[in-house]
């Protein structure tokens, strides 16, 4: 028997989780009371039971201290049931964004301070987060990249760190991504912004990328982020951080920078244990 419990911050994708769950074979429960969790668990591991995979959904909503849900976790484990923690989180903006567009009121706001709720609940989960098996930071995340990140965990079983990397690509001229951990300048590059032919494609575009890498510098300039970036992931992951953004930028971000970005997301595929996922902020803006 799998046994995955998942929790996590309001509005950081415990529900689109359980779903991704679902259509991978889990039987999943969505806030049960707390005085069924022993039991739950009790029935599900029986000897002879057909299902083979349970997640169980807990939050806030189903105590609101969580103290309850802690103790009767806390309870499983001396008893020698066995489960993995899945927490699911994103930074306070993102949730507070995802709040006010759904129109929907806080479980710890009720009178409607949505902030205020987002502290209270951060400060009431901060404990179960340390002790998660899995912590999967959705602020950047598409369905599809978090369907992905469950698959690495639930179906391939492979190794799993709690560090989910966004390599990104943007223009000095469109200001610094506010949420960048390390910025990373290619102007001193050759511009095809200057060539006709180049002007008007992109970092995408082979064309552009041939032109940017053919200078010796692009390629040594590579190498060496590679080396720094992939010793600080390391290192990132020792310190226990759940996210990094690395962003790195030209003048528009159409060209040199995203040249770069696709390749250094090419050099940190399948190199960890760590979620990747590509963004290419400013490709689209007008020139």
């Amino acid at each position: 028997m799998r046994f995955v419990v998942v929790t996590g911050m309001s509005g950081g994708g415990k529900s689109i989780a359980l779903k991704l769950l679902e259509d991978i074979g889990f039987y999943c429960v969505d806030n049960l009371p707390v005085p069924l969790i022993d039991k739950f668990f009790e029935l599900t591991a029986m000897p002879g039971n057909e299902i083979t995979k349970v997640a169980l959904g807990l939050d806030v909503r189903a105590d609101q201290s969580f103290a309850g849900v802690e103790k009767v976790l806390d309870r499983l484990k001396l008893n020698g049931y066995s489960y993995e923690l899945l927490f699911m989180d994103a930074g306070d903006n993102v949730l507070l964004k995802r709040y006010k567009e759904s129109r929907r009121m806080h479980p710890l706001s009720p009178n409607g301070q949505i902030e205020e709720g987002i502290r209270r609940e951060r400060e009431i989960l901060k404990n179960v987060k340390k002790k998660a098996d899995y912590v999967i930071d959705t602020s950047r995340l598409l369905t599809r990249e978090l369907k992905e990140e469950l698959d690495r965990i639930f179906i391939r079983n492979e190794e799993y760190n709690s560090l989910m990397i966004t390599v990104m690509s943007f223009g000095f001229k469109h200001g610094i991504p506010v949420d960048a951990d390390l910025v990373f300048d290619v102007r001193f590059l050759p511009n095809p912004f200057y060539i006709d032919d180049l002007k008007h494609l992109t970092g995408n575009d082979a064309p552009v990328q041939e032109y940017v890498m053919g200078f010796e510098e692009s390629g040594v300039f590579l190498d060496k982020l590679t080396d720094m970036i992939e010793f600080l992931i390391l290192n990132y992951i020792k310190e226990g951080k759940y996210q990094l953004v690395i962003a790195i930028g030209c003048t528009g971000g159409k060209h040199r920078s995203v040249t770069l970005a696709n390749g250094l997301y090419k050099r940190l595929q399948n190199q960890g244990n760590y979620g990747l996922t590509i963004r290419h902020r400013d490709v689209k803006q007008g020139i």
